[in-house]
């Protein structure tokens, strides 16, 4: 074997390593060292993240199975930095009894389906995008079910389980259609020899399935809210922001390098469950009284917004989608971070809790507000420009209707997510939530959300380099 094929996987070689210490830490370490395992545990997660910016490889190895390149980096570090978010807003959870012995097995657990997503980005072949995919589905089924004395943790992650099951098996299903057809697995080679075939046709439609499970579109979707309600609110976080970031530039890749010949069919078929995706999370997050259940839906049609861009199929759509995970994962961050704090000192979580927040804890309801505004993409949170250049990537294809559609239904979004900042600010409760002393890990982390969502938005060198390294997977 020529060792030469990992020096490309630095970033994998380094979540390994980072996995390696934290089991080591956790199995040999005194009862008095394990105090401060928490603290250990975000160290060399944030040393992991830190060092991957200073990669800058590009090629391919094991004869193509692996690629990477700048899209595939800066995605990695996208997520890196979200993961590193979630740890730190996981404090106050992992410190309860019942989850204080688990705490090792958390962050085991979220490093390893994290290494699996990296193994999804940079596959150039399916047998080890297949790999990837499961190697990140099964833990965070576990995540799921982490509290599982709770019958909704419980529930949600076999929910979770058989869903990624269904999921699993149709993208197969598709991926035998696809070799028999083509007679190989390689991105590359598929698209050199791909024409369109019922045969071929079909296999796309399962493989884009199979995807559309894990992103949550229409009518793929039903898995979300029960899963989102169930699962501890950390993995709420990282199913809604790290996992669906992680597949849907999988997804980009794979229709822009295996599946360029079928354009004009995958694109008909996007056009479709854009339009439902974005409408049907819009009017059921209207009915939501849960906040989990209300944020599933609009991670639903947040997920129909990001497709939107991808379905351009161009540089700018690249830049656009890149560009919409990075302010997603700080949007979605700000309003996890403040449900969690209330949740885990509270235990409510519903939206009628919340009336009045403001009174009592006015620093949770401004980051609540400011995830609010970024979400619905009102100016000038990071929201409203990645929307900004989502509808300008579809418009300069010439898709005017879709992005009238779309922007009809940014509308109707902006009325339920500022029913929150209404119940904040406006209304009164006769029982309100008592002043909430939050640790010091999640006051970082939500100052490092908010942070982002109005630097990212406003610094024109962010976009700048997205736009810079569109259409890197090539």
């Amino acid at each position: 074997m020529d060792l030469s094929n990992y020096l490309l996987m630095k970033h994998e070689l380094s979540l390994i390593v980072a996995f390696l210490l934290l089991i080591c830490y956790d199995l040999f370490a005194s009862d008095n060292a394990k105090k401060y395992y928490f603290p250990v545990a975000c160290t060399i997660f944030l040393i992991h993240t830190v060092v991957c910016f200073f990669f800058k490889d590009n090629g391919t190895s094991f004869a193509g199975m692996y690629v990477t390149g700048p899209a595939y980096l800066t995605i990695k570090n996208i997520l890196n930095i979200g993961v590193f978010l979630i740890m730190l807003q996981a404090n106050s959870w992992l410190k309860k009894p019942e989850s204080l012995l688990k705490r090792g097995e958390f962050f085991m657990l979220t490093t390893l389906t994290l290494l699996g997503m990296y193994l999804m980005i940079s596959s150039g072949n399916f047998l080890l995008f297949y790999i990837g995919l499961e190697t990140a589905s099964l833990p965070i089924a576990a995540l799921v079910a982490f509290d599982k004395y709770r019958h909704d943790s419980a529930e949600a992650g076999a929910k979770y389980i058989f869903n990624a099951i269904f999921s699993s098996a149709i993208m197969t299903f598709g991926l035998s259609f696809l070799y028999g057809a083509c007679g190989t697995l390689y991105y590359a080679d598929i698209a050199a020899s791909i024409y369109s075939t019922p045969m071929v046709v079909m296999a796309m439609v399962f493989i884009m399935a199979g995807l559309f499970f894990k992103i949550s579109l229409v009518p793929f979707h039903l898995w979300a809210p029960d899963t989102y309600q169930g699962a501890p609110t950390n993995v709420t976080l990282y199913l809604s922001t790290i996992s669906k970031g992680a597949a849907v530039f999988a997804l980009m890749v794979i229709l822009f390098k295996v599946f360029p010949a079928l354009q004009e069919t995958w694109k008909s078929i996007i056009w479709i469950i854009i339009l439902i995706t974005i409408t049907v999370g819009n009017l059921f997050a209207l009915r939501q009284k849960n906040m989990k259940r209300f944020l599933a839906f609009s991670s639903i049609s947040q997920a129909g917004y990001i497709m939107l861009s991808v379905f351009t199929g161009t540089a700018e759509g690249m830049a656009a989608t890149i560009f919409y995970i990075f302010v997603y994962v700080f949007s979605n961050m700000a309003a996890f971070g403040v449900i969690s704090a209330v949740e885990d000192k509270t235990g409510k979580v519903n939206m009628d809790d919340y009336n009045g927040l403001y009174y009592s804890n006015p620093k949770l309801a401004l980051a609540m507000m400011i995830a609010m505004f970024s979400l619905g993409g009102i100016p000038f949170a990071a929201g409203f420009f990645s929307k900004l250049f989502v509808f300008m990537a579809a418009m300069e294809q010439g898709h005017t209707l879709l992005v009238f559609l779309a922007f009809l239904n940014t509308v109707i979004s902006l009325y339920y997510y500022l029913l929150v900042v209404k119940a904040m600010f406006i209304k009164k409760s006769e029982s309100p939530i008592e002043t909430l002393h939050t640790d010091g890990y999640l006051k970082v982390s939500l100052v490092l959300s908010m942070a982002g969502i109005f630097v990212i938005g406003v610094v024109s060198c962010f976009y700048d380099y997205i736009a810079g390294i569109s259409f890197g997977i090539y």
